[in-house]
């Protein structure tokens, strides 16, 4: 398996007295493993940089909550193939006994997980997958999705378009568990708002020849197609559909799921316009300019993503559960969670569900022209806030068996 792992020894600090809740650590050391696309089409948007998130977030724990802990972070690829995501994974809680597992990007992967931590414990904390069955059908009470999903997607660039008069869709749709579900919560909110869906076409995962697909949607009269696929499957959909002169008028082109990480791989000129929602912007405000600075000072001068924002959030609320409870047995830990509140340079109006779902203010950003950005990463302008209370599926709506 090409899959390969390293640990962080450099992030493991012993203090001399390591008091009463290092004693209930077991093997007295917190293991956080990160599981994510290394080198594949979700790269960008997770990978390194995730690593990087999660390193920074143990780093600031220790100067605080943490003091006195011995942490160490773990990273593998799970070259999106759920069978190694899974694989590994449980190599990692029977070797190495992790204790937590964080990105988990790729949604097939990521429900590979969830069945796993069901049947051996552990937390997994999702910012990297978009299927919302993670927390409907497939929840678990030790899992947590963090960042985004399908529907806090759908709720932000299929609604609003729809609502200017956009109201006949198609969708482009990457085949597998995320984009099946991203396809589905878009169309239901497009339907909502008074909006029909008049196709869809499914591609393979990391696809490079879209003129097919963009030429057959083209031809169905809709006024949106919506690409419900992410990262390099959208950047390649986007300058095809340059090139060809689709999406300058009608039909126009929405990006339901894009990264900081795509639109710096694009440039302004390709994304220009473009309308969707994202849980974190590096310029929102200054305690998220002073991480991301500090995030790019060790990412080679990237920016994060919300996917890499939403590690360093779930590692250090997890961190800081594990020293409030004094322990690190994840029953313990999974209610801690729910009982501490969220608190740090990413998440706004933050609290986690019975479901697992973390709700959070979302935002509706539109990509900025060539004209008006001042400069490197100034990409986006704030059109609205979605608040957390309508950016996610309401709970009386979810059918996650634990709020049944």
């Amino acid at each position: 398996m090409a899959a390969y792992s390293k640990r962080w020894a450099a992030l493991a600090l012993t203090a001399a007295a390591c008091g009463t809740a290092q004693a209930q650590i077991s093997d007295n050391v917190v293991k956080i493993g990160v599981l994510t696309d290394m080198a594949g089409p979700y790269s960008g948007m997770g990978g390194a940089g995730s690593v990087v998130a999660a390193q920074m977030a143990v780093e600031d724990c220790l100067k605080a909550e943490c003091k006195g802990m011995n942490i160490e972070v773990l990273s593998a690829d799970n070259q999106n193939k759920a069978d190694i995501a899974s694989a590994k994974a449980r190599e990692w809680m029977d070797r190495d006994h992790v204790d937590a597992f964080v990105d988990l990007t790729n949604s097939a992967g990521a429900l590979a997980i969830q069945k796993l931590i069901r049947e051996k414990g552990g937390i997994a904390m999702y910012s990297g997958p978009a299927t919302a069955l993670l927390t409907n059908d497939e929840c678990a009470p030790n899992g947590f999705h963090w960042m985004f999903d399908t529907y806090s997607q759908a709720a932000g660039a299929a609604a609003a378009l729809t609502r200017e008069g956009r109201k006949k869709w198609y969708f482009l749709t990457v085949d597998y568990a995320f984009g099946h579900s991203l396809e589905k919560e878009a169309g239901d909110m497009v339907k909502a708002n008074g909006g029909t869906v008049v196709g869809a076409i499914r591609h393979p995962l990391n696809n490079n020849d879209f003129s097919s697909f963009l030429l057959q949607a083209q031809a169905s009269g809709a006024d949106v197609i919506g690409l419900a696929n992410g990262a390099q499957d959208t950047i390649n959909a986007i300058k095809t559909a340059q090139e060809f002169g689709i999406g300058s008028g009608s039909p126009s082109i929405a990006a339901l799921l894009i990264f900081l990480s795509d639109v710096h791989a694009m440039g302004l000129d390709a994304a220009q316009g473009l309308i969707f929602a994202d849980g974190f912007y590096w310029d929102m405000d200054d305690r998220a300019r002073e991480f991301s600075t500090r995030f790019e000072q060790r990412h080679r001068g990237n920016k994060p993503t919300m996917v890499q924002a939403g590690v360093y959030s779930s590692t250090l609320h997890y961190l800081k559960s594990v020293a409030a409870a004094g322990t690190d047995d994840y029953k313990v830990v999974m209610e801690k969670m729910r009982e501490l509140p969220i608190d740090d340079a990413v998440m706004r109006n933050a609290s986690i569900r019975p479901d697992g779902r973390v709700i959070h203010d979302m935002y509706l950003y539109q990509i900025k022209t060539p004209a008006e950005s001042k400069g490197p990463w100034d990409y986006y302008k704030l059109i609205t806030t979605i608040p957390a209370d309508l950016a996610f599926k309401p709970l009386s709506a979810s059918t996650c068996p634990l709020v049944q």
